[in-house]
């Protein structure tokens, strides 16, 4: 198979890896069994115990099954044939799935602090409405509130700049 669609096979598969491994780890789906899995990993009383129940609860250990399995479904090799082919493709296809959940938890972190950001400057301009007559706003600062343009409150983001 050409070193292209090796390439495309590689960024595809990994998709669903990572999909499930994520869901698995993080989705609200799974949280009860990823809860048995948390606890079991702390008490357990063997350490093989212990090393099982965690890899349910780490999507970087867990995406290794995952990838492993779909390696086996698909027979995906990269580079050589024989075990040595899947080798490679397995530990890229671990990698590529990483750079993904990786990607997706960043992006999904920026868009909770956008939210904080943004509720929080809501909050702030209600509370500041609300302890600030609007008629009261020319006398406190009459140079920097004409009467034609409307009145806005400061917000965090335009402090922050």
């Amino acid at each position: 198979m050409p070193l292209r669609v090796q390439l495309g096979y590689l960024l595809l598969l990994s998709l669903p890896i990572a999909c499930a491994s994520w869901t698995v780890t993080h989705e609200e789906i799974f949280r009860e069994p990823r809860d048995f899995c948390q606890k079991q990993s702390k008490n357990g009383k063997s350490l093989l115990q212990r090393k099982f129940f965690y890899l349910f609860t780490c999507e970087y250990c867990f995406s290794h099954y995952v990838a492993l399995f779909f390696l086996i479904l698909t027979r995906f090799q990269m580079l050589l044939p024989g075990w040595r082919g899947y080798l490679i493709a397995w530990f890229a296809l671990v990698w590529i799935t990483n750079v993904y959940t990786s990607t997706f938890n960043r992006l999904r972190l920026e868009i909770k602090h956008e939210n904080v950001t943004i509720a929080t400057d809501q909050a702030i301009q209600k509370k500041w409405e609300d302890e600030v007559p609007k008629a009261a706003l020319p006398e406190l600062v009459p140079d920097l509130v004409p009467e034609h343009i409307p009145q806005r409150v400061p917000t965090i983001s335009a402090i922050q700049r």
